[in-house]
């Protein structure tokens, strides 16, 4: 790994040379959509938040890993076809289902228990008036604060999708690890995602890890020029020569794997990124001085973090009329014979409370 002193180094010449950085998008007050608000369940459901948080710390401090989990399959649902808790459900005769591709078979096999064990604690306590989605997006800001990012709010109203997308939408929304600074801007561009929003996003990579087949590319048969010699030797102590195990991992920032902070940008400083995806934002010059920027201003990764998050949640919301409420994270209500009693129960309840 690099020195210290080296560190220091960086650090050092960057206070020097981009003080006068100006990354796009300055704060301003955050757009909601047609259909959400930021007191949507305040009378319905009004300790939605605290159910969430309070069990999340649980969960938190038994296994800060989950925390990662949760954060990724808000990103993963998000982007393909919409925050509608697609990705949550399971296949069905028309196919495998999202989490069924590629791209999502790493997500954590807890992260879809944790929220549908939300959705129970939830619906138990104000009836069937929360969708998994908007549960997703309270667990991922829930996510990142608990594991010392940002405290912020969202909007809620979400509704949940009656269908989940194809495997080939699922791979093509969802960019590899194996891409480069310029594939990811313009896959994240058709989202209304600049590229401040991207870099800053990116930085959800401050926690959580990476398997093995994600990054050896970048070790074998050559090494990745981009690549500090030291950080592809401990990696390849990991991963040893293709076909790597898949089921070796490590983390995706070095210096605070389980803390949510800006460190993750000061690894691609030292070209020490994990994943292409990670290291190209430092080398392209149309990301490095806003990757520059976040790793000596962690107030500033934070503010442009929560703004992208706040964008990036809302993308194609299902709200109104649009979609339903599981009963079932991972069943569609007219799929889900075995909680028909218990919907036409709560859907009695839930049109009292809102009386």
């Amino acid at each position: 790994m690099a020195s210290s002193a080296s560190l220091l180094l960086v650090i050092s010449a960057l206070l020097i040379s981009i003080s006068s950085v100006c990354v796009s998008g300055a704060p301003t007050s955050a757009h909601v959509v047609k259909g959400l608000s930021w007191t949507f369940h305040e009378s319905t459901c009004p300790k939605l938040e605290s159910i969430v948080r309070k069990q999340l710390k649980k969960i938190f401090k038994e296994d800060i890993g989950q925390a990662a989990g949760l954060l990724r399959l808000h990103f993963h649902d998000c982007f393909v076809q919409g925050c509608d808790g697609s990705v949550l459900l399971d296949g069905s005769h028309s196919g495998p289902s999202e989490k069924d591709a590629p791209p999502n078979l790493t997500l954590r096999a807890r992260a879809f228990k944790i929220i549908d064990d939300l959705r129970r604690r939830v619906h138990e306590e104000c009836g069937r008036v929360v969708s998994c989605a908007d549960i997703v997006a309270l667990a991922a800001r829930d996510a990142v604060f608990l594991s010392g990012g940002p405290d912020y709010d969202i909007p809620l109203g979400r509704k949940d999708g009656l269908n989940f997308a194809t495997r080939n939408a699922t791979v093509a929304n969802l960019p590899p690890p194996t891409s480069n600074a310029s594939a990811i801007l313009a896959s994240l561009a058709t989202k209304n995602l600049d590229p401040t929003d991207v870099v800053a996003l990116s930085g959800g990579h401050t926690i959580g890890i990476g398997h093995c087949p994600s990054f050896t590319p970048r070790l074998y048969p050559s090494q990745d020029p981009t690549m500090d010699e030291t950080f592809a030797n401990d990696l390849k102590h990991i991963c040893s020569p293709p076909p790597p195990d898949s089921n070796n991992t490590t983390v995706l920032d070095i210096r605070t794997p389980n803390k949510f902070d800006n460190k993750y940008y000061v690894d691609l400083m030292n070209r020490q990124g994990l994943f292409t995806s990670d290291q190209d934002l430092y080398t392209d010059a149309k990301t490095r001085d806003i990757v520059e920027s976040f790793a000596i201003d962690q107030a500033l990764f934070f503010d442009k973090f929560v703004h992208a998050m706040i964008k990036m949640g809302q993308l194609s919301v299902l709200t109104g009329r649009h979609g339903e409420i599981r009963s079932n994270c991972s069943v569609r209500n007219s799929d889900n014979k075995s909680f028909l009693t218990y919907m036409v129960e709560d859907d009695e309840e839930s049109r009292s409370e809102l009386r």
